[in-house]
């Protein structure tokens, strides 16, 4: 018995279908995962992905200007197209005049923001480790 109710003695078991994944050699030019940690590798990624999992909401394209530092609006509106078509931000329209258009991580977005927290927070950690380690070796 199981929560009260009687557990039937043969349960039919659905057939489950396990797609073949194919396999690329790590590194290799036509390796899936090269082509994508070159999309997502660039500051501006990791900015704007850290400006919008910082803030937890959706933004506006020009509030995330104002907190990604030094970025052009062409390669900001580059960068979040991008995203847009990896799937890790949604681009949302809102028929108002005028127009207000929001951007927000998706949970593929949010995945992906907790790896560049960690990045952004080792980086904040140690860079005045960095910075003794090149002048040092400048040294040399």
């Amino acid at each position: 018995m199981a929560r009260g109710r009687e557990v039937e003695e043969t349960v039919p078991v659905p057939e489950i279908t396990v797609e073949k994944r194919v396999t690329y050699e790590a590194y290799m030019r036509d390796c899936p995962a090269v082509s994508l940690l070159s999309s997502i590798s660039t500051r501006w990624v990791s900015l704007t992905m850290c400006t919008l999992g910082v803030h937890e909401r959706p933004m506006r394209y020009s509030e995330v200007s104002r907190n990604v530092p030094g970025v052009s609006q062409k390669m900001l509106t580059q960068t979040l197209r991008g995203l847009e078509r990896d799937g890790m931000v949604r681009r949302t329209v809102a028929p108002t005049s005028p127009v207000r258009v929001d951007y927000e991580l998706t949970d593929l977005g949010w995945n992906l923001y907790g790896l560049l927290a960690q990045v952004r927070d080792w980086a904040h950690d140690n860079a005045d480790a960095v910075d003794h380690a090149r002048a040092a070796y400048d040294e040399l």
